[in-house]
C-alpha cells in the first residue's frame, strides 16, 4: 500500500540469478555471505556492509560465492517524483551503483531497515507514512555514503586515514589530540576535517566503533563483561558501563539478556 516492500532474498553457494530488470527501484543490502552483482554490465564483489542501488530498467544479476543473504527494499518509481528525490537523482546518485559502507553508515542503514520492517508489519495508514519517511532517510544516508566514497581532496584523504586508524586501533587508549599527533596533523585540524567528512567528532566515532564491537561480543560470546571492556579499549569498568548505557540505553547485562544469540546460549 505504501509503494515500498521489503523481503529477504537467500542465495545458496554457487547460485546465480540471471540478468534481468524491474520497473521499480531496488536497494539490496548484504546481511551475510559473499558474492557478486552485475550492474549494467559491470561486475562488483558483494559482502557484508555493501548496498546496491538499482534503478528501474537497469540490467542486473546476482551470484553467490557462499551462502548470501540479501535484504531487498523495492519501491515504486512514482515515489521518486518529489523535489527531494529528484534532487537526489540529479546531484548524487543518477544510476545503478554499489556502495561499500563504513561501520557507522552500515549501522545507521541497518537501523533504518529494521524500522521499515517493523512498519511494514503494522499495515495501517500511519505505517505507510512512516515507511515513506524512512525511505527518504535511507536515500539521504546513501547519498552521503557515496559522497564519502568519492572524496579525493587532501582533507578528505586525511579524514579517511584517521577513520581507518581508529577502525584498527580502537582498543588503544586513544584521545583526539594523541591521535592527531600520531598522524602528523594538529588536533584542531584533525577534528575539523573529520567532523566535516563524517558529521561526527573523533571521540563520537571512536565510541561508535567500540560500542559496536562490544555489542557484538555481548551477543555472540560468553566473555565476561570485564573482559569485553578490556578488549574494546576501556581501562575502567565503570567507564565502560556508563558509556555503554548512555550509548545503547541498556546496561551491558540487559543488552546481553535481550540480544543473546540462542545458538551461543545453549
Amino acid at each position: 500500500m505504501s509503494g515500498i516492500h521489503l523481503y529477504e532474498s537467500k542465495h545458496r553457494e554457487s547460485y546465480e540469478v540471471n540478468v534481468h530488470h524491474h520497473s521499480n527501484y531496488q536497494i539490496l543490502y548484504a546481511i551475510e555471505g559473499e558474492g557478486s552483482i552485475q550492474l549494467d554490465g559491470v561486475k562488483h564483489a558483494v559482502e557484508q556492509e555493501c548496498a546496491a542501488i538499482i534503478f528501474p530498467h537497469s540490467d542486473h544479476a546476482v551470484s553467490s560465492d557462499s551462502h548470501l543473504t540479501l535484504l531487498v527494499m523495492e519501491f515504486d518509481a512514482a515515489l521518486m517524483q518529489d523535489a527531494f528525490a529528484s534532487r537526489w537523482k540529479a546531484d548524487t546518485i543518477d544510476c545503478s551503483i554499489l556502495l561499500r559502507l563504513n561501520s557507522v553508515s552500515g549501522n545507521e542503514l541497518r537501523q533504518l531497515l529494521r524500522k521499515l520492517l517493523f512498519e511494514q508489519k503494522q499495515e495501517d495508514s500511519l505505517s505507510q507514512w512512516a515507511m515513506q519517511i524512512h525511505l527518504l532517510e535511507v536515500l539521504l544516508l546513501l547519498a552521503r555514503a557515496k559522497q564519502s566514497s568519492q572524496v579525493t581532496d587532501a582533507n578528505g584523504l586525511r579524514a579517511e586515514r584517521i577513520r581507518s586508524y581508529i577502525d584498527s586501533h580502537y582498543f588503544e587508549p586513544l584521545m583526539p589530540g594523541e591521535l592527531a599527533q600520531r598522524l602528523g596533523i594538529s588536533s584542531r585540524h584533525a577534528a575539523h576535517i573529520f567532523k566535516e567528512q563524517y558529521q561526527l567528532t573523533l571521540l563520537q566515532y571512536l565510541t561508535e566503533v567500540r560500542m559496536s564491537t562490544a555489542m557484538k561480543l555481548l551477543a555472540e560470546s560468553d566473555k565476561d563483561i570485564v573482559s569485553i571492556s578490556f578488549e574494546v579499549g576501556y581501562e575502567s569498568l565503570p567507564t565502560f558501563y556508563r558509556t555503554f548505557k548512555n550509548y545503547v540505553k541498556l546496561s551491558p547485562n540487559k543488552y546481553r539478556q535481550q540480544h543473546r544469540n540462542p545458538v551461543q546460549s545453549v
